[in-house]
């Protein structure tokens, strides 16, 4: 595996790998990497020939300085598991190579933008934009892959690179778990040992919902329920659960009459950490 720190390097080895007719595969993180991490690193090189990691804790998608000076940075650990996995390349570029300038880019995200964690983080949305856009260009990868526990995030990244004209396929991988159903995340190594004990509540709370909504519970009662069921443990406060349409992110008021599927999306706080998951619902589930 290559460490490579220049956007230069980044363009050359990228370039080595097109003119062996390898397709080239992109993997944005923010380091601090898990299985979750690292399922879709290998998606990647299962479906391309050249696999780029990117690890690099992106500042303007933080409208929380504490968050950004608490995320966890594991360089020397996550280098390992990418070199044990095969990785072709981990590019780790530092703050000054990936902005020489003020990115001041707002991107017209629309409505699957302004939602949720749009409307929790202002800013944040367009600091995802700013930065996989420029990894995009750096790397100017065929596929792209993000896990479905971003489920929005994912939804935002689609519209950046319509808006871009940006030739690369969004892939969209699902989430990973712990045995007790914590959805993977780089920042559950912040919780305390009573709060990882209480977290994967958030998950069977998701889980039971599916039950409770074939009861011919109301999409409204079923986000109450939610809500209730996990603010019922001490130490724990949902900041939103929404049931949404999965194309556009909006909240809806009722079930969809037809088979479309429906998402719930939550966001937790576990004392100080903020937590995210999300589940599908389906027509059989509300039958």
């Amino acid at each position: 595996m290559e460490i490579i720190r220049t956007v230069r390097g980044l363009h050359k080895a990228v370039a080595d790998a097109r003119s062996k007719n390898r397709s080239i595969g992109l993997v944005p993180t923010m380091g601090a990497l898990h299985a979750g991490h690292m399922s879709l690193v290998d998606r990647s090189m299962k479906e391309n020939g050249f696999t780029v990691v990117s690890v690099f804790v992106n500042p303007t998608q933080f409208n929380n300085p504490d968050d950004l000076r608490t995320y966890p940075r594991t360089e020397e650990a996550d280098c390992r598991l990418l070199e044990a996995a095969g990785v072709d390349v981990a590019f780790i570029p530092t703050v000054e190579e990936m902005y020489p300038e003020p990115d001041t880019r707002v991107f017209d995200l629309g409505p699957v933008a302004q939602v949720m964690e749009g409307a929790m983080r202002p800013g944040h949305f367009n600091g995802v934009a700013q930065v996989v856009s420029r990894l995009m260009v750096m790397a100017s990868p065929d596929r792209a892959y993000f896990g479905e526990k971003d489920f929005q995030q994912i939804a935002v990244i689609r519209r950046m690179v319509e808006i871009e004209k940006l030739p690369v396929e969004i892939v969209d991988c699902p989430i990973c778990r712990e045995p007790d159903g914590l959805a993977l995340s780089s920042r559950n190594v912040r919780l305390t040992p009573e709060q990882r004990a209480i977290a994967p509540e958030i998950h069977r709370a998701l889980e039971a919902s599916l039950a409770y909504a074939a009861d011919g519970h109301s999409l409204r009662q079923t986000v109450e329920h939610v809500t209730d069921t996990i603010n019922s443990f001490p130490g724990m406060e949902v900041e939103y659960y929404e049931i949404v349409d999965p194309l556009t992110m909006q909240p809806l008021g009722e079930w969809p009459s037809d088979k479309a599927e429906a998402v719930g999306c939550v966001t937790v706080w576990c004392g100080d950490v903020r937590l995210i998951d999300n589940i599908k619902y389906t027509l059989s589930h509300r039958s």
